[in-house]
C-alpha cells in the first residue's frame, strides 16, 4: 500500500495540524484512515493495544456520521472498548464474559465525537470492566509500554496509551474512574487531561449522579489537540441530573495566552502515601521549570483526611461495581459472575459490594462531601497543586498485585494496596476537580513520569493554559524530544 505521508510527516502532525491539511486538500479523511490503519498494522503486534479494526470505517471514514467540517476533519480515533457504546460495534470491556456484546445505540458522547469530525476506526483495550492498573490477562491479551514492552502501560486506558506514544493516532479516546486517563498517560509519556464533573456526558446509560467518579476525556500529544476535543465534544444530553457548564472563552482560544502569575504547591506525602525519592526530585525539578516561567511555588497540602478519603473511594469502587457487574450479568441469565469467565477479584469485589447498604453509602457520601470542600478550601488560596501522577514505578508486565487475576483474598486490602501506587489520581474523581498529567519526568527505568497538575472546580482552562506555557517553553518537545523504542517512524 502506498501511503499519504511518510511516517516522520504523519508523526510530526498533531490532529489539528493532520484536519488542517485536509481543508487544504492535500489530505482526504480516507487517506488519514488508511494511514493510521497502517500504523497500527505496524506496531500493535508489539504492543497489544487495538482490540479491532473497523475496516468499513477505515475505507469509508464518513459511513457513520463523521462530520468533515468538524474541528477535526474526520481524523481517525480509536474508542476504548468501555464506557461510549457505538451502535453495531462491539463493547467487550476486557471480559471473556463479554464476548459477542454488541451495542444497539450510540451513546450521547458517540455523538458528539462524530459531530467533531472524529472518524471511528477501532476499539482499544482496557483491563476487565476497566478495574485495575493494567490491561494485561494472557486469556484476552497483554498490553504492553511502547518505551519498553516489559513493562506496562498501567492502565484503564492501556490501548490509547500505547497508541497515541507509539505515534498510530495523534489523540484517542480514554477513561478515567480513578486515574486511568491519567495514569497510562504518566507511563506512556502523553496529555491526559481529567476534566471536571459538568463536562462530558455519559448518558443514556449512566449519570454523573450515579456513576459519581467517572469521567471521559481523551489522551493527546499536543495541548491544543486535547483543548479542541473539549470545546468539540463537551456538554450534556437531554435530561441530564446536573447542570453542565462552559467556559466563557473556547479552550483552543485561551490557550494561545499564558496565564496569569501562579501559585502553584507541590505535594506528594498524601495520608500514608509517599512517593519514591526519584519521583520527589522529578516533581521538585518540574516545581524548578514552573518557576523558571515566572510562577510561585512552595510546598503545600491541602487538609484533609486522607485516610477516610481513600476508605470512602475504596467504598464507591466496590458499591457501585457490584451494581454495574449486576447489570451486566443479569442480561446473561447468571444469578452471580461465572468464575471461568470473571476475573477472580472483580468476583471478590462483586461479592463484598452486594450488601452495601443506604447507611454505608450515606456515610460515604458524607466524607466525599468534606474532602470536596477540602480541596476546594485549598484552592481558594492556591492556583495549581502538583504531584506525580503515581508515587512508585511503573510494574513490569506479569506483576500480579495490581491485577484482579490477584489472588488476594481481601478486597479492602487489594485496594489499599493500589493507592500505595496511584495514590494521587483518584480523590480528584471523589471531588469532580480536573488534573492534568504532563510528561515532564522520566523513571528509573526510563520510562516516562508523568507530573500532574490538579485545579478547583471548572479550572480546567487554566490547567491547559499552564500546559500550553509549558508546552510552548519547550519549544513542543514534551518527553525532551525522545520516542518510544516501538513507534511508527521507528526502524
Amino acid at each position: 500500500m502506498t501511503l499519504a505521508m511518510s511516517w516522520e510527516e504523519w508523526a510530526g502532525q498533531d490532529g489539528l495540524g493532520l484536519a488542517a491539511l485536509v481543508r487544504q486538500g492535500k489530505l482526504t479523511p480516507a487517506e488519514l484512515a488508511a494511514q493510521a490503519a497502517a500504523g497500527i498494522a505496524r506496531v500493535d503486534p508489539a504492543l497489544s493495544g487495538v482490540v479491532e479494526v473497523f475496516e468499513d470505517a477505515v475505507a469509508d471514514p464518513l459511513r457513520d456520521g463523521t462530520d468533515p467540517d468538524g474541528p477535526f476533519a474526520g481524523l481517525p480515533w480509536l474508542m476504548k472498548d468501555l464506557g461510549p457504546t457505538v451502535k453495531g460495534r462491539l463493547q467487550e470491556m476486557g471480559s471473556r464474559l463479554m464476548r459477542g456484546h454488541r451495542a444497539t445505540a450510540d451513546a450521547w458522547l458517540t455523538q458528539k465525537i462524530r459531530a467533531a469530525g472524529l472518524n471511528i476506526i477501532g476499539r482499544t483495550t482496557t483491563p476487565e470492566f476497566g478495574c485495575c492498573s493494567s490491561a494485561e490477562n494472557p486469556a484476552v491479551y497483554v498490553t504492553r509500554n511502547p518505551w519498553d514492552t516489559g513493562f506496562t502501560t498501567n492502565g484503564s486506558s492501556a490501548g490509547t496509551a500505547a497508541m497515541v506514544a507509539a505515534g498510530v493516532l495523534p489523540l484517542s479516546h480514554a477513561t478515567d474512574g480513578g486515574g486511568s486517563i491519567r495514569i497510562p498517560a504518566g507511563a506512556c509519556g502523553n496529555l491526559g487531561l481529567k476534566v471536571s464533573r459538568g463536562v462530558f456526558s455519559i448518558a443514556p446509560g449512566a449519570s454523573d449522579l450515579t456513576g459519581l467518579v467517572s469521567i471521559q476525556g481523551c489522551q493527546s500529544r499536543t495541548v491544543r489537540d486535547t483543548a479542541a476535543f473539549v470545546d468539540a465534544c463537551r456538554g450534556g444530553a437531554p435530561g441530564e441530573f446536573m447542570p453542565y457548564w462552559t467556559p466563557d472563552e473556547a479552550y483552543t482560544t485561551l490557550i494561545r495566552r499564558d496565564p496569569r502569575q501562579l501559585r502553584i504547591a507541590l505535594s506528594h506525602e498524601w495520608g500514608d502515601y509517599r512517593a519514591a525519592p526519584h519521583f520527589v526530585a522529578e516533581l521538585e525539578r518540574a516545581g524548578r521549570l514552573l518557576e523558571s516561567l515566572g510562577h510561585h511555588v512552595e510546598w503545600a497540602l491541602p487538609t484533609i483526611d486522607f485516610r477516610a478519603a481513600f476508605a470512602a473511594q475504596t467504598d464507591c469502587y466496590i458499591s457501585n461495581f457490584a451494581q454495574t457487574v449486576n447489570n451486566l450479568i443479569a442480561p446473561l441469565g447468571h444469578a452471580r459472575p461465572p468464575a471461568d469467565l470473571v476475573e477472580p477479584m472483580n468476583i471478590r469485589i462483586w461479592e463484598a459490594g452486594l450488601g452495601f447498604s443506604f447507611t454505608e453509602r450515606a456515610r460515604m457520601q458524607a466524607v466525599f462531601n468534606a474532602t470536596s470542600r477540602g480541596f476546594g478550601a485549598f484552592f481558594e488560596d492556591w492556583d495549581i497543586l502538583l504531584t506525580p501522577v503515581t508515587a512508585l514505578p511503573t510494574p513490569v508486565i506479569g506483576t500480579t498485585e495490581y491485577l484482579t487475576l490477584s489472588d488476594n483474598p481481601d478486597v479492602r486490602d487489594w485496594f489499599a494496596n493500589l493507592w500505595r501506587n496511584f495514590a494521587y489520581t483518584p480523590l480528584c474523581n471523589l471531588a469532580g476537580i480536573p488534573a492534568l498529567s504532563m510528561p515532564l519526568g522520566w523513571q528509573e527505568s526510563g520510562l516516562p513520569l508523568g507530573i500532574q497538575a490538579i485545579g478547583g472546580q471548572a479550572k480546567d482552562g487554566l490547567l491547559l493554559q499552564l500546559a500550553a506555557q509549558i508546552e510552548r517553553a519547550l519549544g513542543g518537545r514534551w518527553n525532551d524530544g525522545r520516542r518510544p523504542a516501538v513507534h511508527v517512524a521507528a526502524g
